[in-house]
């Protein structure tokens, strides 16, 4: 198991929101844990709402004794909502505090990913690029529906409404998703600041490409710089064989 994480505050923002995780060794009941963060919010509130919840998911993981993977995550990123709501409750500048989640652990091949909000997890092959989680997002419902393409002008100027984040609301609605990993494949969590910024064909030149697990990341947060670097850019890749 190899990964590298790296968060890069952009080119046009003044600080990073974003925050990630990641241990290829045992936390608690489970085998590893990688998670990103993007917060959203008031001044300071979206850096602390995503530092929050990361601080929160990772002690109450460690702290669990269940064995089962969806319930300890569940659980977790459950309390991470729990606080994140209270301290947007707590201080009014901090008003519309709250974070996407996305996280994975991966026991031998087999994969558990949590969702919440736009941040994404890819499986990337040879040849290969496939989104295993989905935005919640106002431009993703309405490209569901066939309402709107790729092309519209609406999905460009909507992109950054998310419809759920954590902390948002006093409960939160989390999606689980299992994949069956195979010998060549490689896992990528990211915030939208990669993927508003770079395709999914340059992602997959860069990941399926020669080179390092740590050169490929710092590639794709450059290209990310080099496209714009309009948001906070966070890369966590990961080669589990």
């Amino acid at each position: 198991m190899q990964s590298i994480g790296i968060s890069d505050k952009g080119i046009r923002r003044e600080k990073n929101e974003d925050s990630f995780y990641r241990t290829d060794e045992s936390i608690g009941a489970l085998k590893n844990l990688y998670a990103v963060c993007d917060g959203m919010g008031g001044h300071k509130a979206g850096e602390v709402a995503s530092q929050t919840a990361i601080d929160v998911l990772t002690e109450c993981i460690m702290n669990h004794d269940y064995e089962d993977a969806v319930s300890v995550i569940q659980d977790s990123i459950t309390e991470a909502n729990k606080e994140v709501y209270s301290f947007a409750n707590s201080d009014r500048s901090r008003n519309g505090m709250g974070t996407t989640l996305v996280a994975a652990t991966i026991d031998e091949n087999n994969m558990t990913v949590a969702n919440v909000g736009d941040s994404r997890l890819y499986v990337i092959s040879k040849d290969k690029i496939r989104q295993i989680t989905v935005d919640h997002s106002v431009v993703e419902e309405l490209l569901r529906s066939g309402a709107i393409t790729e092309d519209s002008e609406i999905y460009h100027a909507q992109k950054h409404k998310i419809t759920r984040a954590v902390g948002a609301e006093e409960t939160v609605d989390i999606d689980f998703f299992h994949y069956t990993l195979s010998m060549d494949d490689y896992v990528l969590l990211c915030s939208d600041g990669l993927t508003n910024e770079v395709k999914n064909e340059e992602i997959l030149t860069v990941v399926s490409g020669e080179g390092s697990v740590e050169e490929k990341a710092k590639t794709l947060v450059n290209l990310a710089n080099e496209h714009g670097g309009n948001d906070n850019i966070t890369v966590l890749l990961i080669k589990p064989f």
